[in-house]
């Protein structure tokens, strides 16, 4: 094995690790869409969500057959409904979906089913469980339509599903209900994915679309993809946007998200087929690959407490080694936890800075500032700079300082002056390095 791979491996593993500690234990719903399968994707899909099961994660998949139904209705000479972005399904196209629901199981349990030596299922077992979990009701009269056999979710056995997940199996729903009476109703994809995501009060609903997500500007259809999506702007984005009726539309699967989020589920994914591994990029990597609608921002900048001290550890270690920061043993940082703001999203923590103050002096060291090489360059600092400028307020400094050898331009960007080593406080002062020759660096607080 090279040694390229092995420094390019080594760290990728440990960077992922935090996200599969995460994710461990945890349930989510992935809704894959129909146009996913006829596009071939199923073999790769099937294969990442093995793999993510077998690191712990609980998986109801739920699959659409929009286009399959399309086909079937096509060859038998009867030409797709819809309305209000929903199909009427009459009797003909009742019975297609029935036929394009049992062939589309029947692919999605042999593609889990594969163990082939040399490849990513190999050593897999992954048992695929289906069931009568969904009853419905219909959709009845929209505007003088008459959906006739669609329906709509109206109740889910959630405790059957659970049973199931907790055996260890995978739960595979297809958009199909029944109602008390036995009359079966087709349903979609969505409405099935989010009632579950709901009734389970999931940790993530995933959508594999058709499209890469929410741009930044929904009418430009150049603009980047908005990674994070709060609820509130979620919701007031889709206020903007015209009525979907079609999957395309950038409102489709954001309507669903948002009343996933609102029904309690803590994050809602809009993620693109096209792109291989989509499901393992979104869960395992900081910045994902398509959308996330949440309903408060994972980002937070707050006080350490000693149980952050692990992840401080970790974030400062390599700027250590390498004669960016001073070496602190662990138990000074145990110690000193207190002083520390940190930077966390999702659970891992990105950014850190301790304050220690020298109150009579009316002045406070800023020390150990470090940002993730992952999130540099995104504003990270100056949020830490702004909380500990506030923190020095708070405790009535009326300056903070720092002693730098390697960011000095940084922090002179920022309101910072240089100064003679002989400015710091008499007990700063014993322990300053005089080999090390830091720069000292002060900004006065208004």
């Amino acid at each position: 094995m090279s040694n390229v791979f092995n420094f390019t491996f080594v760290p990728w593993f440990r960077s992922v690790a935090p996200y599969i500690h995460k994710h461990r234990s945890n349930t989510l719903v992935v809704g894959i869409a129909g146009e996913a399968i006829a596009a071939g994707k199923l073999q790769n899909v099937a294969q990442d969500l093995a793999l993510i099961q077998s690191m712990g994660v609980k998986i109801v998949l739920v699959h659409g057959f929009r286009p399959q139904v399309n086909e079937q209705l096509l060859a038998k000479g009867h030409q797709p409904r819809y309305s209000h972005g929903m199909r009427i399904t009459d009797s003909v196209a009742l019975d297609c979906a029935q036929e394009a629901a049992g062939q589309l199981r029947y692919e999605i349990e042999a593609a889990f089913s594969q163990g082939l030596p040399n490849t990513p299922m190999a050593g897999a077992t992954v048992r695929v469980i289906s069931g009568n979990f969904i009853s419905a009701r219909p959709v009845g009269l929209i505007d003088g339509v008459d959906f006739l056999h669609s329906g709509l979710v109206r109740k889910v056995d959630t405790e059957g599903i659970q049973r199931t997940l907790d055996m260890g199996a995978m739960v595979l729903l297809s958009p199909f209900g029944f109602s008390p009476t036995g009359e079966a109703f087709n349903l979609t994809m969505e409405d099935v994915a989010t009632s579950v995501a709901i009734a389970l009060q999931v940790d993530k609903l995933m959508f594999l679309t058709e499209v890469p997500g929410i741009r930044v500007d929904a009418a430009d259809p150049e603009s980047e993809i908005d990674t994070e999506l709060p609820l509130a702007e979620a919701k007031k984005m889709i206020g903007a946007l015209p009525t979907p009726s079609q999957p395309t539309d950038p409102a489709f699967y954001l309507q669903h998200c948002i009343r996933a989020c609102e029904g309690g589920v803590d994050r809602s994914h809009i993620l693109p087929f096209s792109v291989d591994g989509a499901l393992l990029l979104e869960i395992y990597t900081h910045d994902g690959i398509g959308t996330m609608v949440v309903d408060e921002k994972l980002e937070s900048v707050r006080e350490a407490t000693m149980d952050d001290v692990s992840g401080i550890v970790a974030l400062i270690e390599p700027f250590e080694k390498d004669g960016t920061l001073v070496k602190r043993d662990r138990t000074e940082i145990e110690r000193d936890a207190g002083y520390y703001t940190i930077i966390e999203h999702d659970g891992v923590i990105f950014g850190c800075a301790a304050l220690y103050p020298y109150p009579e002096e009316r002045t406070g060291e800023m020390a150990a500032l470090t940002v993730s090489p992952d999130t540099q360059s995104q504003g990270d600092g100056e949020r830490l700079l702004k909380r500990i400028e506030s923190r020095a307020r708070a405790q009535g400094l009326q300056s903070i300082f720092v002693l730098t050898t390697r960011t000095m331009h940084w922090f002179l960007k920022r309101g910072f002056v240089q100064v003679n080593a002989d400015w710091l406080p008499e007990a700063r002062k014993r322990k300053y390095n005089w080999d090390r020759k830091s720069q000292v660096l002060v900004k006065k607080l208004g």
